[in-house]
This record gives structure tokens, sequence and C-alpha cells, in this order.
């Protein structure tokens, strides 16, 4: 298997593994990332995530509120570097966050590292998305 077709398994793996998140399972995304401090994440809500705790937190919160999600990738595009690669697509998908229905569209841009022959997701970064900010609005509004 080519390393693009190993990088496009690990992306249907992250985006599986997005859509676990989505429907409320915190850890979804423990097996498809990257541990190291490296680690970076700049989500469709805002903000910035360094290192892989700080990664990981952030999901899980997101999980935390998430019922009934799903998330996917169109329009992929792959590139690998050596032992680094990177994807570029469309997200979309949708769910309900805190009980609030909200669907999703924004570009993305993915990079995962080999590590020791298994592609890792070591940086996500997604457009910000107003749909998901303003239902975080009406969230923190109602505590």
């Amino acid at each position: 298997m080519s390393a693009e077709e190993q990088v496009r398994e690990a992306s249907a793996r992250f985006y599986a593994a997005l859509s676990r998140m989505a429907q409320g399972t915190v850890g979804a995304m423990d097996d498809v990332w990257s541990h190291g401090a490296a680690s970076t994440a700049m989500h469709p809500i805002a903000g910035r995530e360094v290192g892989w705790d700080n990664v990981k937190h952030s999901f899980d919160q997101f999980a935390g509120i998430a019922t009934s999600g799903h998330v996917a990738l169109k329009d992929q595009s792959v590139h690998v570097l050596g032992d680094v690669a990177y994807e570029i697509g469309v997200e979309h998908g949708g769910g309900t966050l805190g009980g609030i229905p909200a669907t999703w569209e924004h570009r993305v841009t993915n990079i995962y590292q080999n590590e020791g022959g298994a592609w890792k997701m070591v940086h996500h970064h997604s457009d910000l998305n107003p749909t998901m900010m303003d239902v975080l609005r009406r969230l923190q509004a109602k505590t």
C-alpha cells in the first residue's frame, strides 16, 4: 500500500473518531492523534490548542455537549512529503450541541506524521464556523 493510501486510511479513522466525538464519545481521538507536545488544533469555534493534553481536552469537552452528530470530509486532496503528509478538504456534518441542533461546513487542513509506521494526526485546522460559534454563545448565555 502506498503512503498516500495509508494517509487516506488515517484520515478515514480520524473522521470516524470525529463522528464518534460528535455523538458524545469522550476519548474518541486517543488512537488517531500523536500524543506529543507538537500536536496542535485550531477548531471552528476559535482558539488554539497546543500539546496533546490540551488538544485531547478540547475534543473531550466538545464530546461532553454533543449528541447525534456526524462529520465527513469531501473534496479531499492528500499530499505526502516523506514522513509528513497533509490533506485539505471541506468538513461537513451536523448534530446536537447542548440540545441545540446545528449543521456545519468549513474548509480544513490536516497534517499527519508517520510514527513508527502508523500515520497520526499532528495538526487539525478549520475555518471559523459562525453557526457553531453562535450555538456555543447561546449555551454560555444559559449558564
